[in-house]
């Protein structure tokens, strides 16, 4: 029993974690279900002019692990940076859910038939049979990245750790461009999400920085004057 209470103690902040998921996962599941038929189709010019590429299903899948990577490792690594991350991530989840139950949207930007058949566009053709083209936006596969990337880089254990916080930046414009290689989402759908991923920087990592720093000049203007 002492056991059980010391780990409850200790990885009790994974419980919200949980519980988001489970209600996150069971209403996406939900939306895919209802909203296949009566949609608002969302296509802008610039959809028409960008190429199919299927080698980016490799980094399109790579996002699953890279942004499980990155809880995982706050979890056990800092609190306080786990918090903010699952801040950043489940702000604009919940948007995106809202936003698709109240304005059902996707897309018909995917071809007909596959220019090519090869082990890429087979994973493509997985992909599409289990993803439907609809629930597009804002897109979570280009603000989760986003996410994640802003996570590893106001890391502090991972302070000094230029290669990782390089790969991890490699791999975040990887996916966001994959969304629209692949077909799978409109660039108004990933402008969107860039655009509320800045905004949510700002609220959840800059404004804190602002604060130290401000905290800091008022500090030295006390020495000083002294």
């Amino acid at each position: 029993m002492n056991i059980l209470k010391r780990l409850y103690a200790k990885y009790k902040h994974g419980i919200p974690l949980a519980i988001y998921m489970i209600i996150y996962l069971s209403w996406f599941a939900w939306l895919e279900s209802t909203n296949i038929k009566n949609y608002q189709v969302i296509h802008v010019t610039l959809d028409d002019y960008i190429p199919f590429w299927e080698v980016f299903v490799v980094p399109y899948f790579l996002w699953f692990a890279y942004v499980a990577a990155v809880v995982v490792f706050l979890f056990f690594k800092n609190r306080q940076e786990y918090y903010k991350c699952c801040v950043f991530l489940f702000t604009g989840m919940t948007i995106f859910l809202i936003i698709s139950t109240l304005w059902p949207n996707g897309h018909h930007l995917r071809p007909a038939v596959m220019p090519r058949d090869n082990v890429f566009t087979q994973a493509v053709s997985f992909l599409w049979k289990v993803d439907t083209p609809t629930n597009l936006w804002p897109s979570i596969h280009v603000y989760n990245s986003m996410g994640a990337h802003f996570a590893v880089m106001r890391c502090t254990a991972l302070k000094g750790r230029k290669g990782i916080k390089f790969a991890s930046g490699i791999l975040c414009v990887s996916i966001i461009l994959s969304t629209m290689l692949l077909k799978q989402h409109s660039v108004f759908d990933v402008a969107t999400a860039i655009a509320l991923g800045s905004v949510m920087y700002t609220f959840v990592y800059r404004r804190e920085a602002a604060l130290a720093a401000g905290k800091m000049r008022r500090g030295m203007k006390k020495r000083i004057s002294m």
